[in-house]
């Protein structure tokens, strides 16, 4: 009887050292909070179409079956990811058109692609890009991992208005030189300067949640300050970290007015700018201060990620936990 107890016990010990929690994160406790103004250039995951236009009176994009958004990643088979790869590609070929390989929605397709030569240059009838750029705020690095966020939201195609499905990326140096206030109805913005030459950062991901990847210059000689859990978010005062006059980074007040515990995963809550000099300076949110930090009793809770834009008084947060969480992903 012993000897069936024991084999119980240690078939209950086994399941016990085996059945781990599906979401078990290992961000760390403390992190280091950014503020930082930083340039952002994301490199497209293949060859991003973003317009057309017409050859001879003739569309053949259109012909193709072609469309803004698609994405172009290969041609006649060959793997492309930049447009001086498509071109070479291109010029090679034989006959007057081309297999493209593409994706739409990720469904992948292929296509012929007629091609009209003008003066020894072959014209397609497609406006392409392979990369963004762009400034934003750094919102943390974790100095376990140094993973780092930024952002708070995703990085979309100006033209098209989708997410960017990025290959790769870096974040470099940047300097604010001015700012453009908000009013009611247009989001004012942060005019900067940035050095791609001085990476700090690669970036790995593009999310709903920011942009995420590992830091790679050395960590900042930084005060770390404890991550909020959700449920430790209040109502009321909180100061939120940007720069707006050279590296300079310096401290806002605002007011939390609402909480959101919701399935949202970058408006978690509300808040609305009450400190005078910042109100004096930006009338408001302004774009460029996506991913700046918000303080709350000594902790960091969470990043500014969207203005409300009939009043830039007003703006959204998400909470650091989601950004962490994205991070690690």
């Amino acid at each position: 009887m012993f000897f069936k107890n024991f084999q119980k016990t240690i078939i209950a010990l086994l399941l016990t050292f085996f059945i781990i929690p599906i979401n078990v994160y290992a961000y760390s406790d403390k992190i280091i909070v950014g503020g930082e103004n930083i340039g952002i250039k994301l490199n497209s995951e293949g060859i991003l179409i973003v317009d057309t236009y017409t050859v001879n009176n003739e569309s053949p994009a259109k012909n193709a079956g072609l469309k803004t958004g698609d994405i172009i990643t290969t041609i006649d088979g060959r793997k492309v990811d930049s447009i001086e790869e498509m071109a070479e590609e291109i010029n090679k070929s034989a006959s007057d058109t081309v297999v493209v390989g593409y994706s739409r929605n990720t469904k992948k397709q292929t296509t012929t692609l007629k091609l009209y030569k003008d003066s020894g240059v072959y014209k397609t009838g497609l406006y392409v890009k392979d990369s963004v750029t762009g400034i934003g705020t750094l919102t943390f690095i974790d100095p376990e991992t140094k993973l780092f966020g930024a952002l708070g939201h995703e990085i979309q195609e100006q033209t098209t208005g989708k997410i960017l499905e990025i290959k790769d990326g870096k974040i470099f140096d940047s300097i604010v030189t001015g700012v453009v206030p908000s009013s009611d109805g247009v989001p004012g913005e942060k005019k900067a300067e940035y050095d791609s030459t001085k990476t700090s950062g690669d970036v790995l991901e593009n999310t709903s949640q920011g942009i995420f990847g590992t830091y790679t210059d050395n960590l900042p000689n930084k005060e770390t300050y404890k991550v909020a859990k959700p449920n430790e978010i209040k109502k009321g005062k909180a100061t939120i970290l940007t720069v707006l006059d050279g590296k300079n980074i310096k401290g806002y007040e605002i007011n939390i007015t609402k909480i959101n515990n919701t399935k949202d995963k970058n408006k978690n809550f509300v808040f609305e700018i009450t400190d005078q000099e910042l109100i004096d300076k930006t009338n408001g949110i302004i774009q460029g201060m996506s991913g700046s930090p918000i303080i709350q009793n000594n902790k960091i809770i969470g990043a500014v990620t969207h203005v409300v834009v009939d009043n830039p008084h007003k703006g959204y947060g998400i909470f650091i936990t989601n950004m962490l969480e994205e991070a690690e992903n």
